[in-house]
C-alpha cells in the first residue's frame, strides 16, 4: 500500500519523529496558559495522573492499530470491525480541522521569532503589537502561507528524508533550548513600583503546588475537560496521526518502550515548558499577567524578555526560535497524517498528493487567518465562550470529536475486539507489556464513562 512504501530507520528514528509530533503548539503554547488558567499545581496534579493513566493507553492504542492493521486511520477502524467505518473517517476529520489553524498559529510564532531576530523585540513587548499583527491581513496572511509552505517541503520528502531527519536535527535543540531557559527563569528576582519583590522560585511554588480553595464539580470537569484535551492535543492520539506512524513503525521495534519514551519526553517538555513560562511571567507581571489566557505567550511574555535588559532580546530570541521549531515538528506530523490518508484513499503518489494538500491548506491557513480581519465573526460556543475562526476550528476538533473518538475507540478495543488484540501487538517483538492489567482495566471501564463525561460536558449538556 502507499503509506507504507516508507518507514522509520529504526526505534530512535521513530521516537523522536513521535517526539517531535507530541512536543509542539501543545506544550509551549496550550499547556502554560491551561496551567495558569486552572489553579497552577491543581492543573498540573490531574494532568499528570492523566498522563500516567489515559496518556499511555490511548498512546499504546493508536500505535498496535496502526502497526497491527498496516492502515491509515480512515481504514483502520474498518479492518478491526467492519460496523466501525465511520470512526476511521471522524479520526481523519480531526488533523483536517487542526490542519486549518495550525499553520497560522505556527505563523504567530514565526512572525516573533523574525521580530526578535531582526532586533525588534522592543516593539513585540508594546500592548497593542499582537493585536496589530492578527488583525493585519497581509501580515497575518504571509506568515501563515509561509510556515505552511515550509511544512509541506519537509512532508513532501516523506518519512526518512524529510520527517525523521528534521526530527533528529529539532529535538535536541528544542530540549537544549528549553533546559536554558527554564534554568534562568527560576534564576529571575524582580522589585516593582511598591517595593514587593517576587522571585522566579516563588512562582514556581505557584505553578507546582496546587490549591484547592474554592473548588466545586463544576470547575473540577472544566479542569478534566481541559487537561484531557490538552493529552489529546499534545501526545497526538485520537487524531490519527500516531495510527499513521504506526504504521511506519517496524515490526522489531519495541512499541513499550517507545510508548513510554514519548509520554516521558512530551511530558517532561510540558512540564519544563511550564517552569519557563510561568514563573516569568509571575516575577515580571504577578498573578494579574498569568491571566492572559491564550494570549500568554504572545503578549504577556515578550514583556517578560523587555523586562530583562540587555539579555532579555537574546532569550526571546532563542525562545521563539525554539517555539518554531516545535511548531513546526507539529504541524509536519498533523500534515503527514492527511496526507497519508489521501495516498491511500486516492492511490496517489506523495508528491501528487502533498502539491494539492499544499495549495488547498495554504488557501484555507489564509481564511484562518483573516479570522481576525476581513473574515471577524463572534460565535458563542457550548462551553460558553466566544470564538472566532481559529477558535471555532480548535473547539470542534479538542474538545468535542476527540472525546467522541476516545469513546468509541474504547468501546471498540475494551469491548468489541477485547484488549488483548493490542497486548499481543505490543508484545509482537519478545518484549512484555508493562501495566497490561492497568490498560485493561481503563480501556473497558474507566475510559468510556470518563469520555463520555467530557463529551456531555464539552456539548455544553453537563455544565
Amino acid at each position: 500500500m502507499h503509506e507504507n512504501s516508507s518507514s522509520f530507520s529504526g526505534q530512535m528514528g521513530f521516537v523522536l519523529a513521535a517526539a517531535g509530533s507530541a512536543v509542539g503548539v501543545g506544550n509551549l503554547w496550550r499547556f502554560p496558559y491551561l496551567t495558569a488558567k486552572d489553579g497552577g499545581g491543581l492543573f498540573l496534579l490531574i494532568y499528570l495522573i492523566l498522563v500516567m493513566t489515559f496518556g499511555y493507553v490511548l498512546l499504546s492504542s493508536d500505535l498496535a492499530i496502526g502497526r497491527r492493521t498496516q492502515k491509515n486511520s480512515i481504514r483502520a477502524y474498518q479492518s478491526m470491525d467492519s460496523r466501525c467505518w465511520f470512526l476511521g473517517i471522524l479520526t481523519f476529520l480531526v488533523p483536517v480541522l487542526i490542519m486549518t489553524y495550525y499553520a497560522v498559529i505556527g505563523g504567530w510564532i514565526l512572525k516573533y521569532a523574525v521580530a526578535f531576530l531582526t532586533g525588534q523585540g522592543g516593539a513585540a513587548a508594546a500592548d497593542a503589537y499582537f493585536v496589530s499583527f492578527i488583525t493585519n491581513p497581509w501580515d497575518a496572511g504571509f506568515y501563515a502561507v509561509l510556515f505552511m509552505l515550509l511544512t509541506a517541503i519537509i512532508v513532501y520528502r516523506g518519512v526518512e528524508k524529510g520527517i525523521e531527519k528534521c526530527s533528529r536535527v529539532m529535538m535536541p535543540i528544542l530540549l537544549v533550548a528549553i533546559l536554558l531557559i527554564a534554568g534562568y527563569s527560576l534564576s529571575l528576582s524582580y522589585t516593582d513600583a511598591d517595593g514587593v519583590t517576587r522571585t522566579g522560585i516563588q512562582g514556581l511554588g505557584i505553578y507546582m503546588m496546587p490549591d484547592f480553595a474554592n473548588l466545586t464539580m463544576g470547575k473540577f470537569l472544566q479542569i478534566l475537560l481541559d487537561a484531557m484535551s490538552q493529552i489529546f492535543f499534545s501526545l497526538s492520539v485520537s487524531m490519527g496521526i500516531m495510527i499513521t506512524y504506526g504504521c511506519y513503525v517496524r515490526k522489531d521495534v519495541n512499541l513499550n518502550q517507545s510508548v513510554s519514551q514519548i509520554c516521558l519526553f512530551d511530558t517532561f517538555v510540558g512540564l519544563l515548558a511550564g517552569m519557563m513560562i510561568i514563573p516569568s511571567i509571575f516575577v515580571f507581571s504577578g498573578m494579574e499577567g498569568m491571566a492572559a489566557g491564550p494570549k500568554l505567550m504572545f503578549v504577556s511574555l515578550p514583556k517578560v524578555f523587555a523586562s530583562m535588559g540587555a539579555v532579555g532580546p537574546f532569550i526571546g530570541m532563542g525562545f521563539f526560535v525554539m517555539a518554531g521549531f516545535a511548531a513546526l515538528t507539529s504541524c509536519i506530523s498533523v500534515l503527514e497524517a492527511i496526507t497519508a490518508n489521501c495516498m491511500e484513499i486516492f492511490r496517489a503518489r506523495r508528491e501528487t498528493v502533498t502539491r494539492v494538500l499544499g495549495i488547498v491548506y495554504t488557501i484555507i491557513s489564509v481564511v484562518i487567518a483573516l479570522g481576525y480581519s476581513v473574515f471577524y465573526v463572534e460565535v458563542a460556543l457550548p462551553n460558553g465562550a466566544t470564538g472566532q475562526l481559529l477558535d471555532i476550528m480548535d473547539y470542534i476538533s479538542n474538545s468535542c470529536m476527540m472525546p467522541v473518538i476516545s469513546l468509541c475507540s474504547a468501546i471498540l478495543i475494551g469491548w468489541i475486539v477485547k484488549p488483548d488484540w493490542v497486548i499481543q501487538e505490543m508484545e509482537r517483538d519478545g518484549s512484555v507489556m508493562p501495566r497490561k492489567w492497568l490498560y485493561r482495566f481503563i480501556i473497558r471501564y474507566v475510559a468510556p464513562f470518563v469520555m463520555l463525561i467530557l463529551c456531555l460536558q464539552a456539548f455544553g449538556i453537563l455544565l
